[in-house]
């Protein structure tokens, strides 16, 4: 079993920026990828980017590329999203999740991941 706790939501103006943390606990050496995604109401979950778990191996979905960052602290087994030049389009509920080995969590799927964080909402203001 894997447990996520996300933090590092909350509101800011269009431009800003925000980092999120999702920490992991439980059988973490089951993890192969760790992933961000995100759903705004009536809209379907947005993959928004992803982490290879044992290494620095990172995928971006298009709309945020180059305005987002992903990254890892493994003292911490933390995963980090660190998001720049927010605009009003990135509100949505952000949700961390995990994929063990033998998933194909670096697709972007969230139906190939295992475990998820309960969400933390962010709302960019114009």
């Amino acid at each position: 079993q894997v447990q996520l706790v996300e933090s590092g939501g909350g509101l800011v103006q269009a431009g800003g920026s925000l980092r999120l943390s999702c920490a992991a606990s439980g059988r973490t050496s089951t993890i192969a990828g760790m992933g961000w995604f995100r759903q705004a109401p009536g809209k379907e979950r947005e993959f928004v980017a992803a982490i290879r778990w044992s290494g620095a191996l990172t995928y971006f979905a298009d709309s945020v590329k180059g305005r987002f960052t992903i990254s890892r602290d493994n003292a911490k087994n933390t995963v980090y999203l660190q998001m720049n030049s927010q605009k009003p389009e990135d509100t949505a509920v952000y949700y961390c999740a995990a994929g063990r080995y033998g998933s194909s969590w670096y697709t972007g799927n969230p139906r190939e991941y295992d475990y998820w964080g309960q969400g933390t909402q962010v709302t960019v203001s114009s």
